[in-house]
């Protein structure tokens, strides 16, 4: 792989008579990614000013650190926020974001089939957060790796979970909001994985850890994390909503084809290349500020990403599992096609690269 085709993004610029053109430029040349002492946790991390803060599972309850850089997390203080004082179960990947000046961390608790969405607030990031509120998702089934986001003027909430009560494949979900905890109306599938490159791994197969950013088109994107985490064919991939699409309509969302991020040439989208230093990266995190999808970045430079993985030489398994900083970038003209869509088979737009 050439150092400018891995360095290379692409900027669409709108010229006169409302043509696009795209223009390439270089990417700052990416350092390689730095892994942080975290370990097998999904990492949530926002930027608050000049703040970098970033949510996890700890202890069977939920910790928050502070620092002045992404890859300061894991040498930062751990403040424990919430602990399991009603026994609901495991508690995974909660997710902060910043709303009304107000913090809410979404997380999974629960066992077995029991697994479902919680919240907890406060107007400070690393105290005061009182007792957590189940989501009252529509359905009412399980739902893991929840995250609320704006776009449109509108709340909306995405998740991964069952379509009925038994464990057969995860799916992504959209549902409206009416507050930061309050769903509203009904929930409507974005993605099931049945692309081959997303069932190499079963038992279930898996779409999880979806993310919210906002190319820049202003077009909407949901990047998730594909195949099992327990295998190094974890990999993460794209949703691209389509210009003036509705995001509750499965047929208005283009997926890439291929993985975009993973460490297995077989499964990458053509024009992707397989990781050099890590395997099965994937849950991860877009570094925003105040975790506000209006403040996704522009085209051009790269910026921060969070991303669990193992690194290369070391034996696969969730216990070898750290945080590692990295970085993205937005790349243009990117054809995402699929055969099954109503009308029109394919979507050209904004894609992401990411580095190690």
């Amino acid at each position: 792989m050439t150092l400018l085709r891995r360095l290379r993004c692409a900027l669409a610029v709108t010229l006169s008579g409302g043509l696009a053109a795209a223009l390439s430029l270089l990417c700052p040349a990416p350092a390689q990614a730095s892994q942080t002492t975290v370990h097998n946790a999904d990492p949530s991390v926002i930027r608050v000013g000049g703040t970098y803060i970033s949510a996890e599972s700890a202890g069977g309850g939920i910790a928050v650190r502070e620092a002045s850089s992404p890859g300061a997390l894991g040498a930062a203080a751990s403040h424990t926020v919430w602990s399991d004082a009603k026994g609901r179960g495991e508690v995974w990947a909660p997710e902060i974001v910043v709303d009304g000046g107000r913090y809410f961390i979404y997380f999974t608790a629960g066992t077995g089939a029991a697994h479902r969405m919680y919240v907890i607030s406060s107007a400070t990031a690393n105290s005061g957060y009182g007792a957590e509120t189940q989501l009252a998702l529509p359905d009412g089934k399980w739902a893991i790796d929840g995250n609320m986001f704006t776009f449109g003027g509108q709340r909306w909430f995405v998740w991964s979970g069952w379509a009925g009560d038994t464990n057969v494949e995860q799916n992504l979900y959209l549902a409206r909001m009416s507050s930061p905890t309050t769903p509203t109306g009904a929930r409507f599938v974005i993605s099931q994985p049945r692309e081959s490159w997303e069932r190499v791994v079963g038992n279930p197969y898996i779409n999880e850890a979806p993310a919210a950013i906002k190319d820049p088109n202003g077009q909407l994107h949901i990047v998730y994390s594909a195949n099992g985490s327990w295998s190094d064919q974890y990999c993460m991939a794209d949703l691209r909503l389509r210009p003036g699409g509705d995001p509750t309509y499965v047929w208005d969302w283009y997926k890439s084809n291929g993985c975009l991020f993973g460490s297995h040439a077989a499964t990458m989208m053509s024009g992707w290349d397989p990781t050099l230093h890590v395997d099965g990266p994937g849950s991860h995190s877009f570094v925003l500020l105040d975790g506000d999808i209006g403040t996704s970045p522009p085209a051009g430079p790269t910026f921060p990403l969070m991303f669990t993985a193992v690194p290369k030489g070391t034996p696969y398994s969730w216990s070898n599992r750290y945080w590692f900083t990295g970085s993205f970038c937005w790349w243009g003209g990117t054809t995402y096609t699929r055969a099954d869509v109503p009308g029109a088979t394919s979507s050209t737009g904004w894609g992401l690269k990411f580095f190690e």
